[in-house]
């Protein structure tokens, strides 16, 4: 748990070590293979019964590495995802801008401005709850299935606290992911 740490070490770390000694056409190229990544995997929820929902989620980590990379190649990224989205299995163009491409954005951002875990959290929740709202009571579309449909402060209050526990187990996993590509891969780049 690290909801009071400093976790801006290892995200300085990564983001120095990639931006530092890598050229322009290399981080161009590796935001669009990271996009194609997201997009393949996001794909996995229509492509493959199932499983392939299992799979669908960690279209998240591409997104957020591009996204550390630099802000502006991790909206690239995003863009791309959805672009290719429309080609590969247009069925999940709805899911992933409003959901787990929002939710990815907002850890990026969250781990880049700030150096406490709980902030990284609640920002990155606020993303993915503000997505999943648009597609209920905006849209009309149905992400959660039957459930929290009615427009309620309640439902709403569920929600952003659903979402709170999904980030956070997300924020976990990437943490846990930085720090081991710190210790391991340092001397790579």
């Amino acid at each position: 748990m690290f909801w009071n740490k400093d976790i801006k070490k290892n995200i300085l770390t990564v983001s120095a070590i990639i931006r530092n000694q890598r050229g322009f056409a290399f981080k161009l190229v590796t935001a669009a293979l990271l996009a194609l990544i997201a997009a393949i995997l996001q794909a996995a929820g229509g492509v493959i019964p199932g499983i392939g929902m299992l799979i669908s989620p960690f279209s998240t980590v591409p997104i957020i590495i591009s996204m550390l990379l630099s802000q502006s190649y991790g909206l690239l990224s995003y863009f791309l995802t959805i672009f290719l989205l429309l080609f590969i299995q247009p069925s999940e163009l709805i899911i992933f801008p409003f959901t787990t491409g929002a939710m990815a954005i907002g850890i990026g951002i969250g781990l880049i401005l700030f150096n406490k875990g709980w902030k990284v959290i609640t920002v990155s929740s606020l993303f993915l709850c503000i997505g999943i709202c648009l597609l209920l009571y905006v849209l009309k579309f149905p992400v959660l299935g039957p459930f929290l449909i009615q427009f309620k402060v309640w439902n709403i209050f569920v929600i952003y606290l659903l979402s709170l526990v999904y980030c956070w187990l997300w924020i976990e996993l990437v943490i846990r992911l930085l720090s081991k590509l710190i210790t391991g891969q340092q001397g790579r780049f």
